[in-house]
């Protein structure tokens, strides 16, 4: 039986239009054949699709202008086949064939969507490594692939760098115009979890459209706990949605990444309407693509947490410090800020930048063994007082040297007092001798105690930060690395930003971020500077 033609336009202004026919469709500007198009790229008679004596529908151009293609190339004015899935376009408008069949006698109806779905354990998609669905073994770009995605998760040390490597090679050897990759986050016993999208990939040029995967499809994927394949979504008016519609996607993969304790995500995969659709042997060779890295993104996913996890005990511990010593809360998360700020206008590396958002937040942990007679002193300190105050350098690298993993970070509790001048403490470092994380976060936490008040001394209020970066600027080649205090005041905007976002609600707190500068009135830092030296003669007055 014959069956009619249907066509959906895929080019504005007629995405999503549909016209049907069965024997005739005439296309041109002129308002009375069947598919009217009012673009001054389409002539006036410009084409027609027909069913030929043979049974098969025809596309024939009449002379157009700029021409009549199908699936890119340009027809001349004889009849040419059109089968389901062609891509037909008239002057700049296109189409999709989405019904149209060869039909004789002797040929059995095309199906129109393919759906089928792989459900296979762990250990079925790890024996697809070598072998196709033929049980012959895989050669070429499938094979390389598979083994790629083996060595990345073996030499990469970042989720998402794995992730993101994982997914290019998805992408090339299945030839996808999209790939994603979305991972199951706060899992709840009884509740649909949520897929957060964590690795985006494009085959050729940027696919047009804001969807990069379709999230009903990945959650049915998810859900059913097996890889499916649609091969021809438009057919299917349930599996259409607007993220299919706008990001071209004709044929889908959806790849369940899985281990044998629990699965994981999904990868998913797309073809544009050019393209072939995904076959059931692209979805065996995903499946297996899936299980050979998912272990691998398993243990991403769980050093990430543990990560996580450590940082929150960072976290906590610089918290106690804050609680010991009401000035500085707060202090230890604007320090940090500061500090990444300026090690990534300095171009530190990854692992540098690291280092810093560890350490910074511990920089102070030493002041957990200073007394509170000290700490929360309401006056001047003596000198006795602030040597002992200087202890908690490395009073704190001593803590931290009982924990191997936290030796790297030690340069910057030790050394952040050092001077560049050599005049500092605890060991009198200069110049380049002064780790270089730490004469950074030095530069960060004299800028935010200039800027901050003490809560328990009202007559020490934060400086105005005009003031306090002008004595920053002061200090280069004496206390401060000149090169930190020239990149330091070249994001002097950020650190305003970040400054005025960390501090205190109370206006009492920051009312000095409003205040002008009054360069004339300003003292010298007192910031690693030797007492005997600055407060010799006002032993009276609250000293840091």
């Amino acid at each position: 039986m014959k069956r009619a033609i249907r066509l959906r336009g895929i080019s504005d202004p007629y995405k999503g239009r549909v016209w049907e026919s069965a024997t005739l469709i005439r296309v041109g500007r002129l308002s009375s054949l069947e598919l009217a198009i009012d673009d001054s790229s389409v002539s006036r008679k410009h084409a027609e699709v027909r069913m030929g004596s043979d049974g098969v529908w025809h596309v024939t151009d009449l002379g157009s202008t700029n021409g009549t293609y199908v699936n890119g190339v340009r027809i001349t004015g004889a009849d040419h086949p059109v089968r389901f899935r062609d891509v037909i376009q008239f002057g700049k408008v296109a189409v999709l064939v989405e019904s149209a069949e060869e039909l004789s006698a002797n040929k059995p109806s095309e199906q129109m969507i393919l759906s089928v779905s792989a459900k296979s354990s762990f250990d079925d998609g790890l024996r697809r490594i070598a072998f196709d669905s033929n049980q012959m073994p895989r050669v070429g770009e499938q094979l390389l692939a598979l083994l790629r995605a083996g060595h990345h998760f073996v030499h990469l040390e970042s989720e998402d760098q794995l992730l993101k490597s994982i997914l290019d090679d998805a992408v090339s050897v299945l030839d996808a115009q999209r790939g994603a990759i979305v991972l199951a986050e706060d899992e709840i016993p009884g509740h649909e979890p949520r897929l957060d999208l964590r690795a985006l990939s494009h085959g050729g040029d940027d696919p047009r459209g804001r969807f990069h995967f379709s999230k009903r499809l990945a959650h049915r994927c998810f859900a059913k706990g097996e890889s499916l394949l649609f091969s021809a979504v438009q057919e299917d008016r349930e599996l259409m949605s607007q993220s299919v519609s706008d990001g071209a996607m004709s044929s889908i993969l959806c790849v369940l990444l899985r281990t044998p304790r629990r699965k994981l995500g999904i990868l998913h995969l797309d073809r544009g309407y050019f393209q072939q659709p995904f076959n059931k042997d692209d979805l065996l060779l995903a499946d297996a693509l899936a299980a050979h890295v998912s272990a691998g993104i398993e243990a991403a996913t769980l050093l990430r947490k543990q990560r996580e996890l450590f940082l929150k005990t960072i976290i906590m511990l610089a918290q106690m410090v804050e609680l010991r010593d009401e000035y500085t809360g707060g202090h230890t998360q604007r320090v940090t800020r500061y500090a990444m700020l300026l090690g990534e206008h300095l171009g530190l590396s990854d692992d540098e930048l690291e280092l810093i958002h560890i350490g910074t937040p511990l920089h102070d942990i030493g002041k957990i063994g200073i007394a509170d007679a000290i700490l929360r002193a309401p006056r001047r300190l003596t000198v006795e007082e602030f040597e002992v105050m200087q202890t908690h350098t490395t009073l704190g690298a001593a803590y931290l040297q009982s924990i191997p993993e936290l030796h790297p970070i030690i340069p910057i509790v030790r050394n952040h007092h050092e001077r560049w001048d050599g005049t500092g403490y605890p060991d009198r470092l200069s110049r380049e001798e002064i780790p270089r994380i730490a004469r950074i976060v030095a530069v960060a936490d004299a800028f935010d105690a200039m800027t901050s008040d003490r809560p328990y001394h009202p007559q020490r209020q934060g400086r105005p930060a005009e003031e306090a970066f002008a004595e920053i600027e002061q200090q280069s080649k004496s206390q401060f690395d000149p090169l930190c205090v020239k990149g330091f005041l070249a994001i002097r905007d950020p650190i305003m930003d970040a400054m005025r976002e960390l501090m205190p609600p109370d206006p009492r707190a920051n009312s000095h971020l409003g205040k002008p500068a009054v360069p004339t009135s300003f003292k010298p830092t007192v910031f690693g500077i030797p007492a005997s030296i600055l407060y010799a003669d006002q032993p009276d007055e609250p000293m840091e």
